[in-house]
């Protein structure tokens, strides 16, 4: 597993960060095989998240970060990108991208997303990579082969 977080807004992200890691120790996982790494904002995400998921090295991946509306247009640009081109990531490659990005209109609200409480949002991504790996597992189990009943006699 890795986790790709931003460097922007760190404040919120090392919130969103500590979520995810005590969620995933929770959920027994050793944080020795849990590598993080960093990218600058959120627009970076989708690519680290597309070299991570094709490096066949991790199961999932978490991306966490903050893009909090401001007073240009550059909030929806970039939140849509990151939405679409994390969505992407994991349809492409069969990865599962826990989605720990807040969109969110002001920092207070993200404060609140990113604090040590239960609807931790990095927590929450975390959880989510951690079932959709269980969920594709399932799913490529292979069949096992039909068997006729035995009958007597026949």
């Amino acid at each position: 597993m890795v986790i790709l977080s931003t460097e922007w807004n760190a404040l919120v992200v090392d919130g969103l960060v500590v979520g995810a890691r005590k969620e995933l120790l929770k959920m027994g996982a050793s944080l020795a095989r849990v590598e993080h790494v960093q990218v600058p904002g959120a627009f970076e995400l989708p690519l680290a998240a597309a070299v991570a998921a094709r490096s066949g090295r991790f199961d999932a991946i978490v991306a966490l970060g903050a893009v909090i509306r401001g007073d240009t247009d550059h909030y929806e640009h970039v939140a849509r990108e990151v939405s679409t081109g994390l969505a992407v990531v994991s349809r492409e490659t069969g990865v599962p991208v826990g989605f720990g990005v807040l969109t969110v209109q002001k920092a207070a609200q993200a404060m609140v997303r990113a604090a040590a409480s239960p609807d931790n949002k990095g927590a929450e991504a975390a959880r989510a990579a951690v079932a959709m790996v269980e969920v594709l597992r399932r799913l490529e189990r292979k069949p096992r082969p039909s068997r006729r009943p035995r009958t007597h006699g026949a």
